[in-house]
């Protein structure tokens, strides 16, 4: 459909969509939905206090369950995801399965705008990591490989995507910002290594991050 108020119409019969997997019922699997301390506002008269406060997930791991689990890890994966992917920056809420408790996992939902200006890339869906300064060390990981030549992020994803009955999926400006958007969060972390050292930076994945007082008082310099 083309109405005045979407910004989608069709040139003159195709139109760009996207695919959708549902999960199952409620009934069957049941999942809490949970607000993203970092959730952007949404008036044009205020912002959020991560949006003006640089100090902001200070106050986010006193707060359970990230004082005392691996969820604030998690949503720096999540940050990191969205980032790569150029996603639309609302990840106002993340859900998890209740069978797994507070240790469980994210369900990255509501992707449906992801890949769409290759050219801009929004850092602030990174202040979950530039503002927190920790990561897991798998992800880490991973995304160094991924950065190196023989294993590059853009050729990983077009070998991947050609397998997919609907390849190429996505166009080559898209793969060469993931290669773009993956430098700049190792950039990211190689900053927050330099100010607060890779043993607190770098997390074993099943532990909790600390921020030492040490370390806030290095931040409010």
């Amino acid at each position: 459909m083309c109405k005045t108020e979407y910004a989608v119409c069709g040139t003159p019969h195709l139109l760009e969509g996207s695919l959708s997997a549902f999960l199952p019922s409620l009934n069957l699997a049941p999942r809490l939905s949970i607000p993203n301390p970092w959730i952007r506002s949404y008036s044009f008269d205020g912002k959020e206090e991560w949006e003006v406060n640089p100090l902001y997930c200070n106050t986010v791991r006193e707060i359970y369950p990230y004082s005392n689990s691996n969820r604030l890890l998690n949503i720096v994966d999540m940050a990191i995801f969205d980032f790569l992917t150029g996603r639309n920056m609302d990840r106002h809420h993340y859900e998890m399965f209740t069978k797994f408790g507070d240790d469980g996992f994210l369900l990255h939902l509501d992707n449906a705008r992801g890949f769409g200006r290759h050219s801009h890339d929004e850092l602030s869906i990174l202040a979950p990591l530039s503002q927190c300064c920790v990561i897991k060390r798998t992800t880490l990981l991973r995304l160094q490989l991924l950065a190196e030549p023989e294993y590059r992020l853009s050729d990983v994803m077009r070998e991947s995507l050609l397998q997919d009955p609907l390849a190429p999926v996505l166009t080559e400006p898209h793969l060469l910002a993931l290669d773009r958007r993956l430098q700049l969060i190792l950039d990211a972390v190689g900053k927050c290594i330099d100010t607060f050292g890779e043993a607190t930076v770098v997390a074993e994945d099943t532990a909790q991050p600390q921020s030492p007082a040490a370390h806030r008082a290095r931040l409010d310099t």
